[in-house]
């Protein structure tokens, strides 16, 4: 059964609950205006209801029945044009309506219906009035429905200014937005036009009187005075200003304000705790939300605001009380949400992974492809300042583009075979640019499975900082490479020639904006579009119908985000109705964005009172005690031209079947339940030629030779045809081993090896690269070469601690009681000169494991009297892990020596307590070479 019950023409009268076991339930009533806070850190969801919205709700029902007193005759004339039905191909959906007449009511209305309700303000002297309305549900008419009933009474009724105005100032949050609602200003091809909303043509001519202006926020911020000015004029006031930012409107007074997308516009509580960092994550602009606010406040001053409408899909702000803590604002009358719009088929169903073949996250019991970016392997990876763009993707990361990109292939096909003039696209949303270049290199050059991906001409990356200064008709620093990117992409559209050289003549700013905004929009610069990369969420207008799977790489906390990010592919495609008038259902595929970040908890007792704390510093006057080290990026390996495989050294590699999912199934997700009773599901074992092993062999030499390109001092071509020759000795060979008979099957084996490619290669690799090593080259942080004890900034913490002496930091924090020993070990040894607990440090060492890059911290630095430096490790237990580990030390140690420059390095690891004192000595002997280089 679809999760569409309700036509979105009439009042929404039935929604879904969440029943016994997560099911979905009927309930036979219009849904609550409420919404869900979810707390990922206590694993809580609790739901606020919106007491206010359902009064008022009750209040305009009854006041439509009793048929709208108090309103004047224009009003009501528009009032039952917009209801009738026969007035226009479609009709208004009730959502729309209800929102206009909430505001009518309230400004309008007879005073009985209304009494005993405040609306809150924001704290400031003009109000404010919200209508919550989901993306898909039809903001922008509504805005033109506002314009139209305010100018036609302004222009009827000009004693009546404090409730109505015919200067009418629209806000953006951006040139796409603003772009889109030209369709607003009351000429030709307009919305009131196309909508008919004028109910004679007389009122519609009238209409043209409007003063209509649309403009992006960042017209509201101060003016910056010229560097070189030799004449300082001061602060710009408040009636400049005014003048300069509205123009035509300056001669006006009483100005209606409307803001779109309004929950950028919000005045910042005194005691909001948020930083601008964290609130970015949350999708929040400080410093926008701050500059929109003061900007209308300085128009109110010398013109005064009339009234201020607010329109947005997720109307949140912080709250001030936490951190973390949002909620939405006070202000809302109307809310029209997500789920509703679900219920109504206004927008694509969305659907989530519920369960694949591997194993579940251990904390949630989910999916891990449900919100991938929990999984450390993943956000450990992915959350690396300056990874390079050719570094691989996390497994899990690759495993889940594998599944969705087998059903954005299935889903191409029937899109091609119905067709459809552009094909589906694919959303990518990742936590930073380091991650959308490696996602971006991952299709362009080939490393994903699917063939039909490998398109760098049909793949647009995002550059966030390019689109930004676009947003606001900045020019963005000069990247030639990205801008011949976007040019490949206009250079194989399929568009007359004179549209091409136009769109080639266009700076970057303005050709990377005309493709995001035209993205699956046939006979324009996206039309050719299938995969979209982008960090954080596309700015609000962009509006793809042609957004079929959406992959989220990125934390989300918060139904904000969520919502935003899913809103992105949530328009429809077509409005084809069923045989009772609803909706056909559409769906998108979601992967890694939660729609429902946790389960319901209960509350418990109340928490512990906190611990004393222990500030952990540097002492500055020991800074003879100060250890450095180089900071290093990654190890390049320089083989010689003969690659060889001692076979017999070659470990068996296990592929564990647990930890890949082959399948996986999803099903329609609604206000954190899901249809169980509509599961659809992606097998890979449906795709048996997309698993050939000739082309795993292939694809594993091609990512070696990635890897050795530039360190093979041989040519390429022979350098190609060792890695074919090695990889397929290595597949045929008994050193993989997959411990399962049901996994045995040789297409299931094939899928399992094409998923784990990049954990075979690096196996490979491995003995490859020992058996032929020439030299090991470290690749040095430019911007921080060098690491140092006396750059750690001061923390604090309620573990237990044990002073230091010989140490640059105050304290040791002891995480276990070996450590403890240690320190007593470092205190009481003439040859340890220095040493520091590396916590907080930032010394690290980068090593594979799983197919992810994760970090390595080794537990202490030790300066010896040998002049010698020492990474000490301390280890109860040894694992595989621990050894991959142990072996990228290594090799940073031989390079850091190699290359010369810092001094003398070892490693050594400690596997009982007793071994710290032994292995002190051995290395204070600076004859001996022990684990400086194995």
């Amino acid at each position: 059964m679809s999760l569409i019950i309700n036509t979105p023409f009439v009042s929404p009268a039935r929604h879904w609950v969440e029943g016994k076991g997560g099911k979905l339930e009927i309930q036979p009533e219009r849904r609550p205006a409420s919404y869900e806070v979810f707390d990922a850190r206590n694993n809580t969801k609790r739901t606020e209801v919106l007491g206010l919205v359902n009064t008022i709700r009750t209040r305009v029902d009854a006041w439509r029945e009793a048929g709208w007193p108090g309103v004047t005759i224009v009003t009501r004339k528009l009032l039952e044009h917009w209801h009738d039905k026969e007035a226009r191909q479609r009709p208004f959906y009730f959502c729309q309506l209800e929102a206009i007449e909430t505001l009518i009511w309230w400004v309008e209305g007879a005073e009985a219906f209304k009494q005993g309700i405040g609306i809150p303000g924001d704290g400031g002297t003009w109000e404010r009035l919200c209508n919550k309305m989901a993306t898909g549900a039809g903001k922008t008419t509504v805005m033109a429905m506002i314009i139209t009933w305010q100018v036609l009474n302004a222009l009827t009724y000009p004693k009546r200014n404090k409730d109505f105005g015919s200067a009418v100032f629209i806000v953006a949050p951006g040139l796409t937005v603003k772009e889109r609602l030209q369709v607003l200003l009351p000429t030709e091809g307009s919305y009131y036009d196309e909508f008919n909303l004028c109910p004679s043509e007389a009122l519609r001519q009238k209409l043209n009187q409007a003063e209509v202006l649309i403009e992006n926020w960042h017209t509201l911020m101060p003016l910056k005075e010229p560097e070189r000015s030799i004449v300082r004029k001061g602060r710009e006031s408040d009636e400049a200003f005014t003048r300069r930012v509205l123009g035509k409107l300056a001669a006006h007074k009483d100005i209606v304000v409307i803001n779109d997308e309004a929950h950028h516009a919000y005045r910042k509580p005194p005691e909001v705790k948020i930083s601008k960092k964290l609130a970015a994550e949350q999708g929040i602009d400080l410093d926008e939300a701050t500059r929109w606010i003061e900007g209308l406040d300085r128009i109110h001053k010398t013109r005064r605001i009339q009234r201020c409408f607010d329109l947005s899909a997720t109307p949140f702000a912080p709250t001030g009380k936490k951190s973390t803590d949002t909620a939405l604002f006070d202000w809302i009358i109307s809310d029209f949400g997500l789920n509703d719009a679900i219920e109504a088929g206004l927008v694509k169903t969305p659907r989530v992974v519920v369960r694949d073949d591997a194993l579940p996250d251990a904390r949630t019991l989910r999916s891990k492809l449900y919100h991938i970016y929990r999984d450390p392997s993943v956000s450990e990876d992915l959350n690396r300042a300056k990874a390079a763009s050719h570094e691989a993707l996390p497994k899990l990361v690759q495993d889940a583009y594998t599944l969705l990109g087998a059903d954005w292939r299935e889903t191409q096909r029937q899109w091609r075979d119905a067709g459809h003039h552009t094909p589906p696209v694919m959303l990518t949303v990742c936590n930073r640019t380091e991650t959308a270049a490696r996602v971006e290199h991952y299709f362009n050059k080939g490393d994903s499975h699917w063939p039909e991906l490998h398109a760098p001409n049909k793949t647009l990356r995002v550059d966030s900082k390019v689109l930004e200064k676009a947003e606001i008709g900045e020019a963005a620093t000069s990247d030639k490479d990205y801008e011949n990117r976007l040019k490949g992409i206009i250079e194989v559209a399929d568009l007359p020639e004179t549209r091409k050289q136009q769109l080639l003549g266009m700076k970057k700013e303005e050709l990377l904006r005309e493709i995001v905004d035209n993205v699956g929009k046939r006979g324009a610069a996206g039309q050719e579009l299938q995969n979209v990369i982008s960090v954080a969420m596309l700015s609000e207008g962009w509006d793809a119908k042609n957004v079929t799977h959406i992959m989220g790489l990125r934390a989300f906390t918060s139904q904000l985000l969520c919502e935003q990010v899913v809103g992105r592919g949530l328009r429809r495609v077509s409005y084809d109705t069923d045989e009772n008038g609803l909706f056909l259902p559409e769906y998108v595929n979601v992967f890694g964005v939660p729609l429902s970040i946790s389960e319901t908890g209960e509350s418990g007792d109340a928490p512990p009172p906190p611990r004393p704390t222990t500030q952990i510093e540097v002492i500055p006057e020991r800074a003879n005690l100060e250890i450095k080290w180089p900071n290093v990026l990654r190890i390049e390996t320089v083989v010689k031209p003969q690659l060889t495989m001692a076979w017999d050294e070659v470990p068996a590699l296990v592929l564990d079947p647990s930890s890949t999912p082959i399948s996986a199934e999803l099903a329609p997700a609604l206000g954190g339940a899901t249809d169980m009773g509509k599961v659809t599901a992606i097998d890979l074992e449906r795709l048996p030629d997309g698993f050939r092993l000739q082309r795993l062999v292939f694809q594993a030499a091609r990512k070696g030779f990635a890897e050795l390109r530039h360190s093979f001092s041989g040519t390429e071509e022979y350098l190609a045809a060792q890695l074919v020759r090695i990889v397929e000795s290595f597949l045929n060979s008994k050193l993989l081993d997959i411990p399962s008979l049901f996994h045995s099957d040789p297409l299931r084996r094939r899928i399992l090896i094409a998923l784990n490619i990049d954990l075979v290669v690096q196996h490979v690799l491995r003995y490859v690269s020992e058996n032929n090593t020439e030299r090991l080259t470290p690749v040095f942080d430019e911007e921080n070469p060098i690491g140092a004890t006396g750059q750690m900034r001061t923390w604090y913490t309620t573990k237990p601690c044990f002073l230091a002496f010989k140490s640059h930091i105050s304290h040791l924090v002891g995480d276990s009681s070996w450590e403890g020993h240690a320190a007593n070990v470092f205190e009481s040894r003439d040859d340890v000169v220095a040493y520091a607990k590396n916590d907080h440090l930032g010394f690290q060492i980068q090593y594979l494991w799983a197919g992810s890059r994760r970090r390595y911290v080794p537990d202490f630095l030790l300066r010896l009297s040998s002049g010698k430096m020492l990474a000490l490790e301390i280890k109860g237990t040894d694992s595989a892990q621990n050894k991959a580990k142990r072996d990228a030390l290594n090799e940073w140690v031989k390079s850091i020596n190699g290359s010369g420059g810092f001094g003398q390095w070892a490693w050594d690891v400690a596997f009982k307590p007793s071994d710290v004192q032994d292995i002190i000595a051995e290395h204070a002997n600076a004859s001996r070479v022990g684990a400086i280089a194995q």
